[in-house]
């Protein structure tokens, strides 16, 4: 794929006005306190995963409504003193997988907490945890982008985003970690959720690294590209003439740029030039509006992959530096 999108020195400048509902944080502070009023203690199984040199704990948190999220939480069994945290998002139709592969952060001295994506996981990498909004079952094959799109009280986004800023809160709890030292970061919708739980829990983060975010100015997407996940969208709008500005109107509420206004920790961005699944504008435009202290890695001739194991490699120094 060639440049498609806006030039350089026009993303850089990009800056689209916000059609934000009037009770978005209304909203969202009725959904988060609602899940804390529900939630019980988390819990955390030590497993053998066959990690010499790392601890490994099975966990189960309450997320949405109180509704029970699978995790990991990995670190290095050699620790001075209570260890900076990184919590993890997982990319769309992913899942947590299993221990072995993350081992990048707990290696470097990090607490990491890998979030199970509700109702995801069977894509590309296994989930365990299903949306309970539907009959409880086994993960499924995509798309969510579309699930309970005519309502933001019934759209699968307010329930894993809410997932998201309680995971942060989970992480908190254990007595290994520090609690005022924790990042979050994630690649595409991991990126995505990484900017919604930084705006949503406030000062409980101190770094944010979102790669190549998803979730971010929806119609600028959709109008764009013609890929999945966006497509989903662009699909259901095509059957479904007369829901298009329902549609928009709930996504208004799942915004990356509305979180973004909100987000005060400092952040490290990616983005890909000729990334056709998360368009270069959309990036930018909440990069834009991120209200903490910023910087941004451009890859200018890399799709969704981004800058992969370059940027992680970004990210470590970046986290180090934020953390220590």
């Amino acid at each position: 794929m060639a440049l498609y999108d806006l030039p350089l020195e026009q993303l850089r400048q990009y800056r689209p006005e916000v059609d934000e509902p009037r009770d978005f944080d209304s909203f969202w502070n009725a959904t988060l306190s609602e899940a804390r009023a529900a939630a019980k203690p988390p819990v955390f199984v030590p497993v053998d995963a066959g990690l010499e040199t790392l601890e490994t704990y099975d966990v189960s948190f309450s997320g949405y409504a109180g509704q029970p999220i699978k995790a990991w939480l990995v670190m290095p069994k050699d620790r001075p003193g209570k260890l900076p945290g990184v919590v993890e998002y997982i990319g769309y139709g992913g899942g947590r997988s299993l221990p072995i592969d993350w081992l990048l952060w707990a290696s470097a001295g990090f607490a990491h907490f890998v979030m199970d994506t509700r109702g995801q996981g069977s894509s590309w990498s296994q989930g365990d945890t299903p949306d309970e909004q539907d009959v409880p079952g086994s993960p499924e094959i995509p798309g969510f982008m579309t699930r309970g799109i005519l309502d933001p009280t019934t759209y699968y986004y307010r329930r894993l985003i809410a997932d998201a800023v309680r995971a942060i809160e989970t992480m908190r709890l254990h007595p290994a970690v520090d609690p005022d030292r924790i990042a979050v970061t994630g690649v595409s919708q991991g990126g995505g959720l990484t900017i919604a739980a930084a705006g949503l829990a406030g000062g409980l983060v101190r770094a944010a690294a979102p790669d190549v975010p998803f979730l971010c100015h929806y119609r600028r997407a959709i109008e764009v590209t013609d890929t999945n996940p966006y497509e989903e969208i662009r699909a259901y709008c095509k059957i479904h003439r007369d829901s298009v500005e329902t549609v928009f109107r709930t996504l208004a509420y799942f915004d990356g740029l509305s979180f973004a206004t909100r987000a005060g920790s400092t952040a490290l961005f990616s983005m890909g030039m000729m990334d056709t699944i998360c368009p270069p504008s959309t990036v930018f435009a909440a990069y834009n509006r991120w209200a903490g202290t910023k910087d941004i890695r451009i890859y200018p001739f890399n799709d969704h992959e981004g800058g992969a194991s370059f940027q992680n490699r970004e990210k470590l120094a970046f986290l180090k530096r934020e953390l220590r």
